[in-house]
């Protein structure tokens, strides 16, 4: 590898501590909640953390979509290419997930609260679904004030790649601003992922702000129309995943900022990936390799792999065509364990010489 990677991916995004377990679905019921999804936490929530604790067994596992997908990057990159950025509490949750994090070489600069317990996400696993519930507590008090510190920023200024989830939209928009315009400003990539619908429900005026800045967007198909929603294209019709190729170049061709392209990725599961560029016609579509369902552990993460696996080819240059499948490879290593892990011991990925898109005008 010629090029210099150290530090190269910043990421920003809630530092938490997933509680998964396996439940009923009169759990989800009592709660409110569907079977494959991902909110924040309200009052009526928060007792169903102790409930996983003392009811269930759960697992215990270092989370935060962010800090996962820079983990699962890591693994596949030089050490010292990554840097995580985010608040949590000073306490013994806080050295779990930095212990996770240096297990996978990943660095992390986290802003610690003093006052705040480190933040927590409740992981209800029903069959191969997920729903996930987000109480952020230090999380959502990180500041800009922690990043624009000399020595802080000094990070963002070697960094090339930076990658923020769209959970971290609504905690610290000072941050996106001045990390997007740095990237734009340096001409190196600035990179968001929606995350969740929402993220495009309620914060769609901070979403539309850091949409010029964005050079490469990620999300599912459900996230995909919820933006659309958001963006009022539905036209009094009720949107499908048979529109999500529009949805994607629509996105691509919005007004963008600077002279890269917008590359727009939106993954469906099991159903192929949808690809679009502001700077060519139609879209790009990826098959997704069946994985047999007795492999399957549960799909926690696998979003989250599947940037990670994007993002380590693309920081060494490689074709969209080699970071998609790179994507489904490692997401498909994650929907192999069970919550958002990667395998034990070295990873690599080899990309195949007849893995390729159908091309379809839009």
């Amino acid at each position: 590898m010629s090029q210099n990677l150290r530090g190269a991916l910043i990421g920003f995004c809630n530092p938490l501590l997933d509680i998964s377990a396996v439940v009923e679905d009169g759990l989800l019921a009592e709660y409110k909640l569907k079977a494959n999804d991902a909110i924040m936490a309200s009052e009526e929530h928060l007792p169903l953390f102790q409930t996983l604790m003392d009811k269930y067994d759960p697992k215990l596992l270092p989370g935060g979509s962010a800090q996962n997908t820079l983990r699962g990057a890591q693994l596949l990159l030089p050490e010292g290419s990554a840097v995580f950025f985010g608040a949590v509490g000073a306490d013994e949750n806080a050295k779990k997930l930095k212990q996770a994090a240096e297990k996978a070489k990943l660095r992390t600069n986290y802003m610690v609260n003093e006052s705040k317990p480190t933040g927590t996400c409740a992981l209800l696993i029903t069959g191969h679904n997920r729903s996930m519930v987000a109480n952020l507590s230090a999380a959502e008090t990180y500041s800009f004030e922690h990043v624009r510190k000399p020595e802080n920023w000094k990070d963002i200024e070697n960094a090339q790649f930076y990658y923020i989830t769209g959970f971290f939209v609504a905690v610290s928009p000072d941050t996106i601003q001045a990390v997007a315009q740095h990237a734009l400003d340096q001409n190196k990539t600035f990179m968001m992922n929606i995350s969740a619908p929402f993220v495009a429900q309620f914060f769609m005026g901070l979403v539309e702000k850091t949409l010029p800045y964005i050079d490469i967007l990620f999300g599912n198909e459900s996230e995909a129309l919820t933006l659309a929603e958001g963006f009022k294209w539905a036209e009094g019709r009720t949107l499908d995943t048979s529109d999500v190729k529009w949805i994607a170049k629509r996105v691509a061709d919005l007004p963008k900022l600077g002279k890269k392209p917008r590359l727009v990725v939106f993954t469906q599961g099991a159903l192929d990936t949808v690809v679009a560029s502001s700077s060519e016609e139609g879209v790009r579509v990826y098959p997704v390799s069946k994985i047999p369902d007795s492999e399957i552990g549960d799909t926690n993460g696998a979003g989250d792999g599947f940037v990670a696996g994007f993002l380590a080819e693309y920081m060494q240059g490689r074709s969209v065509d080699t970071c998609i499948e790179a994507g489904h490879w490692l997401g498909g290593q994650v929907v192999r364990q069970i919550g958002p892990n990667y395998p034990e011991g070295e990873l690599n990925f080899t990309p195949s010489a007849s893995f390729a898109p159908a091309i379809e005008k839009i």
